[in-house]
């Protein structure tokens, strides 16, 4: 591949060099600078690119693309591009360098504040069920076949994620589900991404601040950018944000939710609870007709299940096959029933701020029984602010509090217990504090009623504490496994 195929998709201006020299790889890391690599100058945070144009020459890089004049010697024969934004030149010139893997592959992409993660694995869940082979990229994982990378941002750096597409479609992967973060399209990185469904949840204000969006209209705009990339939308109707976010679009729409405008309707909302197990069923009205149970609880629950439906529904999967994968689906850390005891219920999720502990906590209440224990801590070095706003919403909504420590950092566990109950005591709630957080699920297990919800809160999916700069094994799932042993050998 020559420089001049690798940027056949951006408005360039070319300032000096030969755009016809072959190239050995695409690089935006200076670290990783090489002869005949063509290097995209990106201005981050902390480091901006652009400095480094000298070394790219020095190793006798095939090119730089650039947004900023840069001097360079008069006898270099490193081509220089210079474009609008580097960003999006990486986005689309990664798409070039794999080779346009989407147009291989059908990827699905999910918008929204909450339900993202949830939504990608139900989906996964119900096509694999239907014998696809299924890719998926987001806040947890990447999933190639059986290789399972952790991630490190919802949505990966354009060069990562079409060199992922691309070890997709090389593994025989199917069909491929994404998170698609706001941050995602406000850093560019999925331009050049053919979508074949983008999905919409919903919208609240979040990821508003100096580093992230700048407003709750920018955090709108960006989600608004995945219905002019794909092909269809299928978007929640009931968001009082759906027209906002439709501004501009370009795809086909269709809509589920439980208002008349849907086409893919839920009614007749039953909440059950048995063995352990919490759960919802409805039914499916519109372009299909069933009815669904799944064993996760609560109205978000409702809504991510059914967009998972409509979205099977459309690419042709048969009732069955939904039915039976959505009875058995699971995330990791989101509201995660592990069952302990056909008595109470015992669920772990990443609700690790006020407005998700609120949603989770109001949601359980739903279901009429025992009391609601919640189990969590917060994270150090982080705004004290969440502390005392956790520890408010679980007064006001649980029945018990125990208060524990989650990933205290450089900071005491103490220190952060003492915030949370400052913000505790502003209501009635009864609370305890057992900073081992092995401990305080040992105390929420042993003392387990008959139609308790105990919910562990805040560590999900994650398998670490981080303490003073370094992280130790620990995850939630085998504290409890040793709990039961422990307490079965008493």
């Amino acid at each position: 591949m020559t420089v001049r195929e690798l940027i056949k998709d951006l408005e360039y201006e070319v300032v000096c060099g030969n755009i016809d020299r072959e190239i050995s790889t695409l690089v935006n890391d200076n670290r990783k600078l090489e002869k005949d690599c063509v290097f995209v100058c990106i201005e981050g945070a902390n480091f901006d690119g652009h400095v480094a144009v000298y070394d790219a020459i020095d190793e006798m890089a095939a090119a730089v693309i650039v947004m900023k004049d840069v001097d360079v010697p008069l006898n270099s024969e490193t081509a220089v591009v210079k474009v609008k934004d580097t960003r999006a030149a990486l986005a689309l010139t990664s798409a070039a360098y794999f080779s346009y893997p989407t147009r291989e592959i059908k990827v699905i992409g999910i918008t929204g504040t909450k339900g993202k993660t949830t939504t990608t694995y139900l989906i996964k869940s119900i096509l694999e069920n239907a014998g696809y082979k299924v890719g998926l990229i987001g806040t947890i994982e990447t999933i190639i076949g059986d290789e399972h990378i952790p991630s490190k941002n919802t949505t990966p750096e354009s060069y990562i994620l079409q060199e992922t597409f691309r070890k997709m479609v090389d593994s025989g992967i199917d069909i491929c589900v994404m998170e698609a973060s706001s941050q995602g399209f406000l850093m560019k990185r999925t331009l050049g991404t053919e979508f074949e469904i983008g999905i919409f949840t919903n919208l609240e204000p979040d990821h508003i601040g100096p580093n992230e969006h700048e407003s709750f209209e920018n955090y709108l705009e960006c989600k608004g950018m995945l219905f002019k990339q794909c092909k269809l939308g299928i978007l929640n109707a009931d968001d009082e944000h759906v027209d906002d976010i439709l501004k501009g679009h370009t795809c086909e729409v269709l809509k589920y939710g439980m208002s008349e405008e849907a086409d893919y309707k839920a009614e007749n909302i039953e909440l059950y609870s048995e063995k352990g197990t919490l759960g919802i069923a409805f039914d499916v009205c519109g372009r299909i007709n069933t009815r669904v149970e799944i064993d996760m609880p609560g109205k978000f629950s409702l809504y991510n299940a059914l967009t998972a439906v409509a979205v099977c529904a459309h690419l042709g999967i048969l009732e069955d096959n939904i039915k039976t994968a959505l009875k058995s689906a699971k995330v990791k850390g989101r509201i995660e029933m592990v069952n302990v005891s056909d008595e109470f219920t015992l669920m772990i999720d990443y609700a690790h701020n006020a407005m998700a502990l609120e949603s989770l906590l109001t949601t359980l209440k739903e279901y009429e029984g025992g009391r609601l224990v919640c189990v969590f801590g917060c994270g150090g070095n982080r705004a004290r602010s969440r502390r005392f706003e956790m520890g408010e919403v679980s007064g006001r909504l649980a029945d018990l509090t125990i208060i524990t420590s989650d990933n205290p950092r450089f900071e005491e566990p103490l220190d952060i217990i003492a915030d949370i109950v400052t913000g505790i005591e502003k209501t009635d709630g009864e609370y305890i504090k057992i900073p081992d957080r092995k401990d305080a699920i040992k105390y929420a297990i042993e003392n387990g009623q008959k139609g308790d919800i105990i919910v562990l809160a805040g560590k999900g999916h994650e398998d670490y504490q981080e303490i003073q700069g370094k992280k130790y094994p620990m995850d939630e799932r085998v504290l409890i496994a040793e709990v039961l042993e422990e307490l079965n050998n008493i």
